[in-house]
């Protein structure tokens, strides 16, 4: 396997495309995209848990009942939440993009992400889906461009491998700055495949990996109304159609999740107003689901984050984090260390601090990506979690988010 370019249209039979079609004020922001796929394909998709969902998600939920979908079209600017008619438009939204497409609205994925509570004037979409479709082709940035919101940076990525000896191909982009704190599902992300695989065995495989990876990530702790994880798989890579567990579903899986894991860590590093990527991984534990939990506590703390922020190595702040997390754990037992490309130091061993060097520590909470390493020495699972520092820009960039 191997990491390629292309985004969403480095497999075979897919193109995107992304405009400023007027939902947002400023014209040099992308507010649509649309992605494409040659023939119907297998579909699935995960959805937030926040019991205040998107009208999208209601649609797109009815919409894949079939486990097929062929398009997605995504608005960026206005979440079309909490409206009245947001079912309506949704609707509108997916019936359009199928007029233009010339396939079915109920094969159409629908998205919108933005400020929750303002009417969504379908009036832009309207005009602008035409120009959309029209320039539908190997643009997977221009779609990544169209679904930010707060983003600062483009998220994408793809990855070459091989099922039972033919060439797949599987890439993805995504949007997440804020809101992100998921369970069961995530900010937007669109994944796609030229893979072949059934609708059954793919819902498996992205269930089976988000719970591993987009799960595992939070900026600030706000699980958002319109997060959703969607893959399409045209088959158009012409392998024997993946059917059962096995060689050829491991393949798949590992080439899913090499692409979620690295959007996963692109979304984290982008956090609204974040300096730096954090890294959290835990080992020694249990259990699985004390190691995830342990790991989401420390990522989550806002105390922790505050830290890494200012480069302080306060530990403590690290051991308080997993003293809430839930889980029974031996305080006694735990190490912690702080890693980066400058080096790694051990700061608490045996649920106790030891003396370190707070230069080399600063220098290592310094960089840009850093890791915060947990033994339980209880077990032996383990489980990562991605976040990032919290910073004052943070509160400037939600102080003001509708204006």
């Amino acid at each position: 396997m191997q990491l390629i370019n292309g985004g969403v249209c480095a497999a075979t039979g897919f193109t995107a495309a992304g405009v400023h079609c007027g939902i947002r004020k400023n014209k040099l922001k992308k507010d649509l995209a649309l992605i494409y796929s040659q023939t119907p394909a297998a579909a699935a998709a995960v959805y937030t848990t926040n019991l205040v969902k998107g009208a999208p998600l209601t649609v797109t939920k009815a919409h894949l009942a079939n486990g097929v979908a062929q398009a997605v079209i995504c608005n960026s600017g206005n979440a079309n939440t909490c409206n009245a008619n947001g079912v309506q438009i949704a609707e509108q939204m997916s019936q359009l993009a199928a007029n233009a497409l010339n396939i079915l609205p109920q094969d159409v994925i629908v998205a919108s992400t933005g400020v929750i509570g303002q009417p969504l004037n379908i009036a832009p979409i309207e005009q602008g889906i035409p120009k959309l479709v029209n320039s539908l082709g190997s643009h997977s940035t221009q779609a990544a461009e169209g679904i930010m919101t707060t983003d600062t940076k483009v998220k994408q990525v793809a990855v070459q491998f091989s099922v039972g000896g033919v060439t797949c191909k599987l890439g993805g982009i995504a949007k997440g700055s804020g809101m992100i704190h998921p369970n069961l599902a995530t900010m937007l992300v669109f994944i796609t495949t030229d893979c072949s695989i059934s609708s059954e065995m793919l819902q498996k495989a992205l269930s089976t990996d988000v719970a591993e990876t987009f799960n595992m990530v939070s900026i600030d702790g706000d699980t958002s109304t319109n997060d959703m994880v969607a893959v399409l798989a045209n088959g158009m890579a012409k392998n024997k159609t993946i059917t059962k567990p096995g060689e050829d579903y491991a393949a798949f899986m590992q080439a899913l999740n090499t692409v979620t894991v690295h959007l996963c860590r692109l979304i984290a590093a982008d956090g609204e107003g974040a300096t730096k990527l954090l890294e959290c991984k835990v080992c020694g534990a249990k259990t699985k689901q004390t190691a995830k939990a342990v790991a989401k506590s420390v990522v989550c703390s806002a105390l922790t984050k505050a830290a890494m922020f200012g480069a302080d190595a306060n530990w403590g702040r690290v051991l308080c984090a997993i003293g809430y997390s839930g889980e029974a754990v031996d305080v006694t037992k735990i190490k912690v260390a702080f890693a980066s490309q400058k080096g790694e130091i051990t700061v608490c061993q045996n649920g106790a601090g030891v003396d370190f060097s707070e230069e080399k520590a600063k220098q290592i909470l310094l960089q840009n990506e850093v890791e915060i390493l947990v033994d339980l020495n209880s077990g032996s699972a383990e489980a990562t979690a991605w976040g990032c520092d919290l910073t004052y820009d943070y509160v400037k960039i939600n102080g003001d988010y509708r204006t």
